[in-house]
């Protein structure tokens, strides 16, 4: 058959993502994936380098997803498949397009994790992500802000003349447009997938790329790549060089033989092909290879241990397969950034397809045996050189115009097209995509004011980078503009400017509420703790007069700002006052499994220690639990002697002694 794209349906059991938390997110990035100076100084220098170039402070202008359930209905999302007569991808442009299925046909097998829910939890920068299928993350470490987002999808000419997806997006972070376009050659067992990534910036900007694929564990599971070494990161933030497979005295390349969830960065020599497997029992499983500017491999494993289980459960429904992650990016690890020069483009091609090797090599004692078969199986099945020519064929057709459109992603591309004047062949970012939040900066572009808003509702979304912070303060300073420019200024390190511009706005702010939010978050990283829960208490009860309805913005207002009150107010020893803002949330709210966390902890601030237990006997679920976090663990000490219960258990790091 030629090969085919078409639209589709799928009706997947799935948790709404939930409107995003309207508050700005200005609080420092607290950074799972730091290491300490002891550690980076037995690092290479070009490490270092890269793990400093310009790390994310705040997540700004992006907003956080935490708005999400764990109540489940089943839900029709759109789906895209491209398929020829050995491959079928199953591909969600919105939420980030993920490649959701990847069924071999000639077999019968899903080369993919594919899961069976689509769940959100706190693992992306900004939230909300799910588990399983291949993502593209871009950004800064971690899971990109555009795991849940909806991508632009269109149709364009493929290189052998058929049809080939292309999605893109204007990554808000790095303030920089990318595409994947994603083909099967005819007659091909591998999906090709080109991404390119353009500055069109006066300045050099920092790049994060790393492609990653979730493959179904099993005991027999083994990863494997063209490396004897590999840098080794765990949730004790440590880096270090481990051999490979073998290291302290387990083979690390079978996932299930680690207790404790962990990364494990290949060392692949810069000559050596780049690629990745994961193959079973019986030698067959899924390999990515890639040209060589995507130099970086990567296998995440939850381990073996409960709290690994328990995120494993956490992510999908019960009795479903574990799974890996396999993974593949622009520097050796993902704590780095490399540099995109100002006006340059950066772009590769990544291949997936299915791969069988001799088990018995393949898992056998001889690590170097295991991997010259698979390297064997690949260049039989797709030599190096035809990935670099069609990685060259492919090239020409970067900038071929969309032939039908899919579906539609955000209007931020569009503004800064508008703005700035950017030409991006091949990724057009139309006006007709511009919606309501993109609304008041455009006209803040076209008059030089940031425009009176229609309604009494929580201020829409700042714009922070460079050239939005100069027409902010060149616009006339009534109270919204204010608020947003000290946000920009904030963003770029000014605080004690942000801060008078929050102050001078809030001399005639109708809307105090926002601004003396933004006050007391000053307060706290500047260490007035008591201010800032001075100004908390006020912003909460501005709140409370200004709050037009029980709709699902003003609702997660509430909610936000009343989650930071009584956390402020608690950490300022003011227990009365965080129950008085406990005592005027919406019962709905209160029963929600992270204000049940925060109730137990306010009770312990009142004394109550066996009434925070019960809160603990009677049970709850925080559906935005962070990956990493350990607060859980630490409540319960405060209300219990006894062991932590296996359902509140998600530490991901080694119990220190």
């Amino acid at each position: 058959m030629a090969t085919t794209v078409r639209r589709t349906v799928l009706t997947l059991p799935a948790a709404p993502v939930g409107p995003a938390n309207p508050l700005p997110p200005l609080r420092r990035l607290a950074d799972p994936h730091s290491v300490d100076e002891r550690t980076r100084r037995e690092l290479p220098r070009e490490m270092v380098r890269q793990i400093d170039y310009e790390p994310l402070r705040t997540l700004l202008p992006v907003r956080i997803l935490d708005g999400y359930g764990r109540d489940r209905t089943p839900t029709a999302i759109d789906a895209l498949v491209i398929e020829n007569d050995q491959l079928r991808a199953t591909v969600l442009p919105g939420f980030g397009g993920r490649v959701h299925s990847l069924h071999h046909k000639t077999t019968g097998r899903e080369l993919l994790y594919r899961n069976p829910v689509l769940q959100p939890a706190d693992f992306a920068l900004n939230g909300a992500w799910y588990s399983g299928g291949i993502e593209w993350n871009i950004g800064a470490t971690g899971h990109g802000a555009l795991s849940v987002a909806p991508l632009h999808a269109a149709v364009v000419p493929a290189p052998d003349g058929g049809e080939m997806i292309r999605l893109w997006e204007w990554e808000r972070l790095r303030d920089l447009p990318f595409q994947i376009d994603l083909w099967l050659p005819a007659d091909s067992a591998f999906l090709h997938v080109g991404v390119r990534v353009r500055n069109p910036h006066e300045r050099a900007v920092p790049l994060y790329w790393w492609s990653n694929t979730a493959v179904e564990e099993h005991p027999s599971t083994r990863i494997l790549a063209p490396a004897d070494e590999a840098w080794h990161f765990g949730y004790e933030r440590t880096l270090r060089r481990v051999p490979v497979p073998d290291y302290r005295g387990e083979d690390r390349t079978y996932p299930l033989r680690s207790e404790h969830p962990a990364d494990y960065f290949y060392e692949v020599p810069a000559p050596a092909r780049k690629w990745i497997a994961a193959l079973g029992g019986d030698g067959h499983g899924l390999v990515q290879t890639s040209t060589d500017t995507l130099r970086g491999r990567k296998l995440f494993l939850w381990g073996s241990g409960r709290a690994g289980r328990r995120w494993q459960r956490w992510l999908t429904e019960p009795d479903t397969v574990g799974y890996a992650e396999i993974q593949a990016g622009l520097a050796r690890t993902q704590l780095e950034r490399v540099r995109l020069e100002e006006g340059a483009e950066l772009s590769w091609l990544e291949c997936y397809g299915p791969l069988a090797g001799e088990a018995g090599t393949v898992h056998g004692a001889n690590w170097a045996a295991a991997v010259a078969e698979v390297e064997s199986r690949l260049a039989a099945a797709l030599p190096r050189e035809a990935v670099e020519a069609a990685y060259r064929d492919w090239l020409p057709h970067a900038d071929s115009e969309p032939v039908r459109t899919l579906a539609v992603g955000s209007g931020w591309g569009a503004l800064e097209v508008l703005r700035s004047g950017a030409k991006l062949p091949g990724t057009p970012f139309v006006e007709s995509t511009l919606g309501e939040e993109q609304a008041p900066w455009r006209e803040l572009l076209t008059t030089g004011a940031v425009p009176e808003p229609r309604r009494v509702a929580p201020p829409g979304p700042s714009l922070v980078s460079p050239h939005w912070r100069d027409m902010l303060e060149t616009a006339p300073a009534d109270p919204l503009t204010e608020y947003h420019l000290g946000v920009a200024q904030w963003h770029a390190g000014d605080l004690a400017q942000a801060v008078r511009s929050w102050e001078r706005g809030l001399a005639l702010a109708p809307s105090r509420w926002p601004l003396l939010r933004c006050l007391a978050v000053a307060d706290e990283e500047s260490g007035h703790e008591q201010r800032a829960a001075d100004r908390y208490l006020e912003a909460f009860e501005d709140l409370l007069q200004e709050r037009r309805d029980d709709g699902e913005t003003w609702t997660a207002a509430t909610a936000s700002l009343g989650r930071e009150a009584i956390e402020s107010l608690l950490h300022a020893g003011r227990a009365a006052d965080a129950r008085s803002v406990w005592a005027r949330l919406r019962p709905p709210v209160q029963r929600r499994g992270r204000f049940r966390l925060l109730h137990a902890r306010l009770l312990l601030a009142e004394g109550l220690r066996e009434e925070a237990r019960a809160v603990f006997d009677a049970g709850f679920e925080v559906a935005d639990l962070h990956e990493g976090a350990e607060i859980l663990g630490e409540v319960w000490a405060a209300v219990s002697d006894d062991p932590l219960p296996e359902r509140y258990d998600y530490r991901m790091r080694p119990e220190t002694p």
